[in-house]
């Protein structure tokens, strides 16, 4: 039986994959939070792509914390069978104040 290993990828769409990123928030208030978070298995969309949906907290920073819910742009192929996903949002207003979290998640298999 051949193994199949973390660099053996699956070309195209694969349904069940999930991606993670370690972000900073944008610096507001005179702080920022990182930002740790696992995104939804991968949701279709209509155009033959598919985004992923994530919700969390950042983590505690200057006597707060903030809550966000979002969705990832659609796939972005960079090569070797792997794509990202682009996202740019903001989090709940907390202690007089949000962040924008922005920027791309860690490569998962597949290119669409």
């Amino acid at each position: 039986m051949k193994r199949v290993g973390k660099d053996d990828f699956a070309p195209g769409y694969v349904p069940g994959h999930n991606h993670g990123s370690v972000d900073y928030t944008s610096v507001n208030d005179g702080h920022v939070h990182q930002c740790l978070d696992v995104t939804s298995p991968a949701i279709p969309t209509k155009e033959g792509s598919h985004v992923h949906y994530v919700e969390g907290y950042v983590l505690f920073e200057d006597g707060h914390t903030h809550h966000y819910k979002a969705y990832s742009g659609p796939a972005i192929p960079v090569g070797n069978g792997m794509h990202v996903h682009y996202y740019d949002f903001y989090t709940t207003e907390d202690d007089g104040h949000r962040h924008r979290i922005k920027g791309v998640d860690m490569a998962a298999p597949g290119t669409k």
